[in-house]
């Protein structure tokens, strides 16, 4: 064995291993093939088109290029995309199911809750809106989806990976005028899809992973979901904890509140009837930061040395429709003057260190959403349709899916060298990430090399598709411009 081969197998990655991947992606397609069949057709051949080209390609990972890039009818990829009727729900419960039959996996997993915005040029694509885009910070033309991620921080070098999502579709969108319904109808949105917020959504998706029979420990949310009353009852009902992050002006009670109907204090006017808190004040979650019990926990060791902060525990009640719920309050201090907020309903006895272990696992949703977009290609869909979007999503479902699945795999048989921790005098080695899996795999499957006549054919084909677009838009804005001055 050479030297190079004695270093990959050192890091959990030996040469055998990596010539095997493009054997695994194969193998890892045909479990999945019959998610994409209808009726009428076999689709799952531009199903593992599309998985490849996402896995392997840099950038334009939209139909065309994808198409190009693998070798199929940019026309037939277009068509299994946004119109053939696959469903995007069985690719999800599939990949549920394969985790369910990874035990490894199942003590310790945790549910994480987010969304994640695309910005787009226009507002005639499904879902698209002025609405606030978190990777821009500002209200833009975006589309909005929101996803659920599993994670398990305590097999060797983690785990996260999507396991599902829906395309959130603002409240305009469902207007009753002529307008609105041609659209709809252009977009492919089903006549019977009614208008659900981000939190209907995602409460959809839990109770869905529920229902599949997915253990996991607690679902973690952002203060969008956090300080929503109605989500958190939901997960209560169902007997799971949550780790809800709330914002600083959430109101809280230091002792149990008492519920009732206030005394009437006068003949005059209507008598109370509403219930009130009668034996205590609410306090705002930022300014009771010294009435906490603080304790400085190292959480887990990262690549940038420690997480290790400081954690302030208090018990605390919410008042949530008529009735005491005791909570704890977990504050993470994560510098001198930021501090995070969260509600967990986790039963008096939780060690502290589980509570900030919890605290800290929503990074691995955004690390989950921030390797789709830049690894594969989440953001790069151009397609119109809102199947389209449905089907894209399920498809990086299963891009993040095959790369989670490889990683932990790898660690599980081929574990690192403990030398290298005595060789580079540290505690923890780093995790492959996806970049580094994905770029072995491009090297077991390279991408093709054109030749001129090609890359040519390419390129013009191309300035024709700009031509096509600037045909259209001048036809649209000549329309738009002469109905606009029209006479009454």
């Amino acid at each position: 064995m050479s030297k190079k081969n004695d270093i990959g197998r050192a890091w959990g990655f030996p040469t055998e291993a990596v010539n095997q991947l493009g054997e695994c992606l194969h193998g890892f397609w045909q479990r999945y093939r019959n998610c994409f069949k209808t009726q009428t057709r076999d689709g799952s051949a531009y199903a593992h088109s599309y998985l490849s080209g996402l896995l392997r390609m840099k950038g334009e990972r939209h139909y065309t290029g994808v198409a190009q890039e693998t070798g199929v009818e940019p026309q037939n990829l277009q068509h299994f995309m946004s119109n053939s009727p696959w469903s995007a729900e069985t690719v999800y419960e599939q990949v549920q199911d394969e985790l369910q039959a990874t035990p490894e996996l199942m003590d310790g997993g945790v549910l994480l809750v987010d969304e994640s915005a695309n910005e787009k040029a226009s507002d005639k694509t499904a879902g698209a809106a002025k609405q606030y885009n978190g990777r821009m910070g500002k209200l833009e033309t975006s589309q909005v989806g929101v996803q659920v991620c599993f994670a398990n921080l305590r097999v060797p070098q983690g785990f996260w990976s999507w396991i599902r999502g829906e395309l959130f579709l603002p409240e305009d969108w469902f207007k009753d005028d002529e307008e609105h319904k041609t659209l709809r109808k252009k977009l492919g949105i089903p006549d019977d899809l009614r208008f659900k917020t981000k939190i209907d959504l995602a409460w959809e998706m839990i109770e869905a992973v529920v229902k599949r029979g997915l253990p996991f420990e607690m679902v973690a949310f952002d203060g969008l979901y956090g300080r929503s009353v109605w989500l958190r009852e939901k997960v209560r009902a169902i007997e799971r904890i949550y780790m809800a992050e709330v914002p600083a002006n959430t109101q809280v009670y230091l002792e149990k509140p008492i519920i009732g109907i206030p005394e009437r204090k006068s003949k005059r006017g209507k008598a109370p009837q509403k219930p009130k808190v009668l034996n205590t004040e609410s306090v705002r979650v930022d300014s009771i930061h010294e009435q906490l019990e603080w304790e400085t926990i190292r959480v887990r060791a990262t690549e940038r040395g420690e997480l290790c902060d400081p954690f302030g525990f208090r018990r605390v009640w919410t008042v949530e429709n008529d009735e005491a719920i005791e909570h704890w309050l977990v504050v993470r201090q994560e510098s001198t003057s930021k501090f995070s907020h969260a509600l967990c309903n986790a039963d008096a006895e939780t060690p502290r260190h589980t509570l900030a272990w919890w605290k800290c696992q929503r990074y691995f949703i955004e690390r989950s959403n921030q390797d789709a977009k830049s690894e594969l290609g989440w953001d790069e869909l151009q397609a119109q349709k809102y199947r389209g979007f449905e089907h894209h999503l399920a498809m990086t479902v299963l891009a993040s899916w095959f790369v989670a699945q490889t990683k932990f795999e790898w660690a599980r048989d081929y574990p690192c060298d403990p030398k290298l921790l005595e060789e580079f005098e540290v505690d923890v080695l780093p995790a492959l990430s996806m970049a580094n899996v994905r770029e072995l795999l491009r090297s077991v499957m390279p991408l093709k090399q054109l030749t001129v006549l090609q890359a040519t054919e390419r390129v013009t084909e191309k300035l024709f598709n700009r031509i096509r677009s600037r045909r259209s838009r001048l036809k649209n804005q000549h329309v738009a411009k002469y109905s606009a001055a029209a006479p009454s």
